[in-house]
């Protein structure tokens, strides 16, 4: 390809001379160019994914019992089911059948599977105007508390639970039901009741 205003010779996919610098087809230059916003990616984070609908509400966080006692419970039915079938096969195998051991021993992790699956059905949900606590798994019941209607937020802890870096919320509010609503067994329950108290001052302004 020659350019029209030196006569320099250019490859045939340039754009403009290589020695004077004139455009080379300015059509193909233009379409080219205008092509170019077609192909644009807005930015992760951008105003599009930042939309938020009327009427959502933003979750602050949502919380589940600790199972860090569950967990207690699986390591104590361990050895209580080993305990079990070693004391069978040595002093009482000719009465009671090893396999029976193993049967009751395995029965034991019963126990701590059952208040495993109670600790997961249960949730905690802080929104902008609520908080809800939800339970259950094919029934579930969910109970709402504006955070307009609660009075005071308490941490209360037992000597376990401060060992443990737990707590209970102690929530009592002014609703129709009344009462107070406690978030059993919480992880790190000062920073939690930090959160809780803080959106309720903002709904206060």
């Amino acid at each position: 390809m020659f350019c029209n205003r030196c006569g320099t010779e250019n490859k045939d996919t340039a754009a403009f001379c290589r020695k004077c610098g004139e455009a080379l087809e300015d059509g193909e230059v233009e379409t080219r160019v205008a092509s170019r916003p077609e192909q644009y990616v807005a930015p992760v984070g951008g105003p599009i994914e930042q939309t938020v609908h009327p009427g959502d509400e933003v979750t602050i966080f949502a919380i589940t019992p600790t199972l860090l006692f569950v967990k207690v419970g699986y390591a104590l039915a361990a050895v209580g089911a080993l305990l079990l079938v070693a004391v069978t096969s040595t002093f009482a195998a000719a009465y009671v059948s090893v396999w029976l051991a193993i049967v009751l021993g395995l029965l034991l992790f019963a126990i701590p599977a059952y208040f495993h699956l109670k600790q997961k059905l249960v949730r905690y949900t802080l929104a902008e105007t609520k908080l809800e606590i939800g339970s259950g798994l094919i029934a579930t019941t969910t109970r709402n508390v504006p955070l307009r209607r609660i009075q005071d937020v308490t941490v209360s802890a037992t000597v376990l639970q401060r060992l443990a870096g737990l707590g209970d919320l102690v929530i009592d509010n002014a609703s129709e039901e009344g009462g107070k609503v406690v978030l059993k067994n919480i992880d790190s329950p000062r920073r939690y009741s930090e959160m809780l108290l803080k959106q309720m001052s903002k709904l206060e302004k």
